[in-house]
């Protein structure tokens, strides 16, 4: 009788640890999801004025996934330049949607960074914006 007594802790300590990593390995799985970005680039001003005739501007976007110090791009396109007056204004502004797949929400956001590279005869300058998505959702408007 005394054998018995002698394993049964070990027994109930071997439960417990099944119990534990099959409780601990659930709780450990998380759902991914789809992340939805969409932009709208339009012009802030109708750059009807002489001084705009050769000025452009080409917008480069990144979408970068980020998880603690780990950061990959998922996304990353650059518009072709045109002249800033060729830019619609805000009522038809270009839109493009990003849809980024396989995102775990609680231990993964995304940055959006953009650049806007003006050129006017040769002379450029370079602005530089961003965003970070926590939501499933988001819509980042660019004014050129």
């Amino acid at each position: 009788m005394k054998k018995y007594l002698l394993w049964l802790p070990l027994v109930w300590f071997g439960f417990g640890a099944a119990i534990y990593t099959t409780t601990k390995g659930t709780t450990a799985q998380e759902k991914s999801v789809n992340k939805n970005i969409s932009f709208a680039v339009y012009k802030g001003n109708n750059y009807a004025s002489e001084v705009y005739n050769n000025t452009s501007a080409t917008l480069h976007i990144i979408i970068t996934k980020v998880r603690g110090n780990n950061r990959s791009i998922v996304w990353d396109k650059t518009f072709d330049a045109k002249l800033l007056k060729q830019y619609p204004s805000l009522e038809n502004a270009l839109t493009q949607q990003v849809t980024v797949p396989n995102v775990l929400d609680k231990k993964e956001h995304l940055e959006v960074t953009y650049v806007l590279t003006y050129d006017s005869n040769g002379n450029e300058l370079q602005m530089q914006n961003g965003t970070v998505v926590y939501g499933n959702s988001d819509k980042l408007d660019i004014s050129i």
